[in-house]
Parts: structure tokens; C-alpha cells; sequence
């Protein structure tokens, strides 16, 4: 029975294995170091397909469940499982893998055998945070994630790399202190570390409020939102492509995964208090930022800034959800904003990976991210700006890609709930088309700006393979978004069901 096959510890111990491994083989033999590296990345995938097929979407449970003690004294397990919200983020941490090891392979010649091993090692990690159901072995993926990012921005990024680096640990390690504060409270309330136990809990309006905040600074820093963001573009702009991939597809979706796991279930009374604030920090995200992307002149910089803006909208669909259900007893509309918010996270994973996979194949050639010092490439690179407008219609919500799915849906919600937020929120897609067009005008259309672009060289067969499977999965969400919502339905109406529970103690019925 597929069901008791150990497949959630091998999704986690197979890549950091893998990345052992690569290490062992070393830098003398790099051609096999990439070739395991990228057997071991397809492996992992291979893993997701019994998963995705097995997947019984008619409950809310978690599936999959591997237990066994970790820490007995404490009462801390080795917990895995997964349900409708981390399947399909395991899948988007797969194939962006994948991706990344093909899009760096003849790019990277420092310590090349150490780059792949990175990436490896991180996939292990980011899919120990979406499978972990014991809160300490969560808080322990959560913090190793950092190391690889961090060795990965420090060795291979641009000039300013140290700072960078520095600035994006500090930030998020800051950040995740607080959470691991709540944690330990919360163990000592209840003698347990099992998130099951903790989103069962009952607990005061101030124990709430304390903990919603302490959550709220941990998973605002990764998503990033405004406005403790300001490491995102330093750590984009001098991390190696490889690096802004993963970065942008997957590590910036574990903090709306927070925000699903821990904020909303264990604090629901607070985060419905407080909702009001979620809604006003993503509305400034999704307005602001959007104005500040408008004035980039580094194309890195300004599909960072893009990311945040489109971040703001998963908040935003996450935390209506209160005010729906409370106020307005909408619990489908509200229903609609989770998922929306969900499939703008899977979406926002792959377009934000093909922006950065393209600023990339052209930093290759020229060693430039400035939009100034490119124009006209479509003379020179005919299939290559083929991609790139695609994947920029796509960042600007074109009916048809994958980017327009999640904003619809949760500006459906958002207008039920008030018809001003629903306007502001709608700002981001004339915002989002002014900088996205402005970028790809400058950058691809006009004539050839100079001899350095009349010299470059269209897509090689490493590039687009990677750009056309990026635009596979952009179209199919796109045009068939029924599996991943379908995938997460009965989880959306669980949470749905617990976040309108109280838990304030005295309270419950």
C-alpha cells in the first residue's frame, strides 16, 4: 500500500543524501556531480506522482503520516504528513529544482560540485517546512533553509554579496526567533509540540494576540511584506540566477504557508482582530511597491519588487477571509480568497522563476542586469523574446496564464467583502502592467541599442528546455486550474471551519 511507504522522509532525506553525495564525488569529476545531482532532482520528482495520484481530496486529514518519537522527554516527534495546501507546493519545490540544476550547468565553473549540492540540500529542507507536523521540527527545517541560501548568495552572487547575505540571515533569523518564542510558550501551555495539538489549544485573547504577532514577524519577513522587505531586492539582485529562482518560487511561499499552519489555526481570534492590519499592510505592498518597481533601472530589482507586490494579494486573499465569514457569512466567497491566495502562490513560484530564468540567460551573454544597456533584443533573439513576453503577460495577469487565475479569484472575494479595498487591490494589475511593459519595451522591442546586443547568441537547448517548461506550467494553470484547486478544497473548508471557532477560554460551546 502505497499510503505506507515512508515517501514524505525520502522527499525530505533523498535531495540533502543527493547533495552528501555530489559532495563526495567532488569538483575532479563535476560532469557527474551534475548528472547525479539532476538523477537525484528527477528522483524527488518521480516521488511527488504517487502522492499527487493517491491524494484523497474528499478529507481535510492529514495523509501520508509518518510518526516516531524524536525527543521523548519533550514530547517532540519526527511528524510528517501532508494535506491540500503542501502537495502541491512539494510539486512547484520539485520541478524548480530541477530547472535550477539545468539552468546553471554550464554556467557555474567556481566549485560548481558545491552549487548543485546546495540546491539539493536545499529542496530537502523546503520540503521538510511543507511536510513537518511537529512544530520544533518545523522551526528546525525553517532555520536550516537559511544555511544553503546563504552559502549559495555568499559564493556565487554579484559583488555585494557579503552584504547581501548578511542582510537577508539577520532579517530572517530575527524574525524566526520570535516564532520559536511563541513555540516554546505555547509547549508549555500544553506539553506538546504536535501542530495538531497546538491549533486545538484554548487560549486567551492576550496569549492570542501575542503569539499573532510573534507569527506575524517571523512569516512577514520571509514572504517579505512591507515593511520589513527591504532585503528581498539586495539578496535578488546579488544572488546568482539559480539562487533568485528558488528564492522567488519557493522560499518566499513558505511564509504564506506560515501564515496557513500556524497564525490563522493556533491564534484565530487575534488574526480575525487583526485582520484589518493584514489587509492594510498587503494593500500598501500590493500599491506602493508596485510605484517603486516603476522606478528600477535593474531589471533584477525590478521583478523583486514585482514578487512583493504579487505577494501582497496571498496575504490579502488569506486574511479577508475573516471578514467574509465573520461579517458578511460568506464562507464560500471567503472559501474563494484562501484558494485564490493559494493559486497565486503556485503561480507566482513558476512566473517569478521564468522572469528571473530570462534576466538570467541575458546576464549570461552580457554581464548586465541595467535595462539601459539593452533594447532591440527580438532582432537578435527571436525565440528568447518569445518567452519573455509571455512570462511578462503572465506577471501582469493575462486571462489565459497562470498569473490571472489567483488575482481574479481573490479580487472576486475582495469585492464582496468592500468594493474599495477591491479598487485599491486593483491597482496592482495596471501597476503590475505598467512596470512589466515598460521593462519588456525598453529591454526587447526597438532597435538594436548597441554592438553588445547585435552580438548575442538566441536560446541553446539547455535555456529552452527550462524557459518552455516554465511556460508549460504558466499556460496549464492558466487554462486548467480545476486539479490544484480541487486538490485543496476540503483543507480550505477545514481551516475555514476552524478559524471561525473560537478558542477564547470560557467561550467555546
Amino acid at each position: 500500500m502505497i499510503a505506507d511507504w515512508p515517501i514524505l522522509s525520502l522527499l525530505v532525506w533523498l535531495p540533502i543524501a543527493g547533495a552528501v553525495a555530489v559532495l563526495v564525488t567532488g569538483d575532479r569529476n563535476a560532469g557527474a556531480a551534475k548528472w547525479l545531482a539532476l538523477i537525484v532532482s528527477l528522483a524527488t520528482l518521480a516521488l511527488c506522482i504517487p502522492l499527487w495520484s493517491n491524494f484523497d481530496t474528499s478529507t481535510s486529514a492529514m495523509q501520508f503520516v509518518e510518526r516516531t518519537p524524536w525527543i521523548a522527554s519533550f514530547n517532540v516527534n519526527y511528524h510528517l504528513g501532508i494535506d491540500g495546501f503542501s502537495l502541491p507546493l512539494l510539486v512547484l519545490t520539485s520541478v524548480i529544482t530541477i530547472l535550477v540544476l539545468i539552468a546553471g550547468w554550464e554556467v557555474i565553473d567556481y566549485k560548481p560540485t558545491q552549487y548543485v549540492a546546495a540546491f539539493l540540500a536545499l529542496a530537502g529542507l523546503m520540503n521538510g517546512v511543507f511536510v513537518a507536523q511537529d512544530a520544533l521540527l518545523f522551526y528546525v527545517f525553517f532555520e536550516g533553509m537559511l544555511i544553503p541560501m546563504f552559502i549559495i548568495i555568499g559564493i556565487w552572487g554579484g559583488p555585494r554579496r557579503v552584504y547581501a547575505t548578511l542582510k537577508f540571515f539577520l532579517y530572517t533569523f530575527l524574525g524566526s526567533v520570535f516564532m520559536l518564542l511563541g513555540l516554546i510558550y505555547l509547549y508549555l501551555k500544553g506539553q506538546s509540540f504536535q501542530l495538531a495539538d497546538m491549533q486545538s489549544m484554548t487560549l486567551s485573547m492576550t496569549e492570542q494576540t501575542w503569539l499573532f504577532f510573534a507569527f506575524l514577524v517571523a512569516f512577514a519577513v520571509k514572504i517579505p511584506m512591507w515593511p520589513v522587505h527591504t532585503w528581498l531586492p539586495d539578496a535578488h539582485v546579488e544572488a546568482p540566477t539559480g539562487g533568485s529562482m528558488v528564492l522567488a518560487a519557493v522560499m518566499l511561499k513558505v511564509g504564506g504557508y506560515g501564515f496557513l499552519r500556524f497564525s490563522m489555526p493556533i491564534a484565530p481570534d487575534a488574526a480575525a482582530e487583526y485582520a484589518w492590519l493584514m489587509i492594510t499592510l498587503s494593500l500598501i505592498a500590493v500599491v506602493y511597491i508596485g510605484f517603486v518597481a516603476l522606478a528600477q533601472e535593474d531589471m533584477k530589482k525590478l521583478i523583486a519588487y514585482s514578487s512583493i507586490s504579487h505577494m501582497g494579494f496571498v496575504t490579502l486573499g488569506l486574511f479577508i477571509a475573516f471578514a467574509l465569514v465573520l461579517d458578511k457569512n460568506a464562507s464560500d466567497t471567503a472559501a474563494l480568497g484562501v484558494q485564490g491566495a493559494m493559486v497565486q502562490m503556485i503561480s507566482h513560484g513558476f512566473v517569478s522563476a521564468a522572469m528571473f530564468g530570462a534576466v538570467g540567460v541575458l546576464y549570461d551573454r552580457m554581464h548586465s542586469r541595467q535595462i539601459a544597456d539593452y533594447g532591440g533584443v527580438i532582432n537578435t533573439m527571436p525565440r528568447f523574446a518569445a518567452f519573455m513576453v509571455f512570462f511578462a503577460m503572465a506577471n501582469c495577469g493575462l486571462p489565459g496564464t497562470s498569473g490571472f487565475v489567483g488575482e481574479f479569484m481573490v479580487m472576486l472575494a475582495t469585492v464582496k467583502m468592500s468594493l474599495g479595498v477591491a479598487a485599491l487591490a486593483g491597482l496592482t494589475l495596471i501597476l503590475g502592467a505598467a512596470y512589466t511593459l515598460w521593462l519588456v519595451k525598453r529591454v526587447i522591442f526597438g532597435d538594436v541599442a548597441n554592438k553588445h546586443v547585435a552580438e548575442l547568441t538566441d536560446l541553446n537547448g539547455r535555456e529552452w528546455i527550462v524557459m518552455s517548461t516554465l511556460a508549460f506550467f504558466v499556460l496549464l494553470i492558466g487554462l486548467w486550474p480545476d486539479p490544484l484547486i480541487h486538490v485543496m478544497q476540503s483543507s480550505v473548508d477545514a481551516l475555514l471551519q476552524h478559524i471561525t471557532t473560537t478558542k477564547l477560554i470560557g467561550t467555546q460551546g
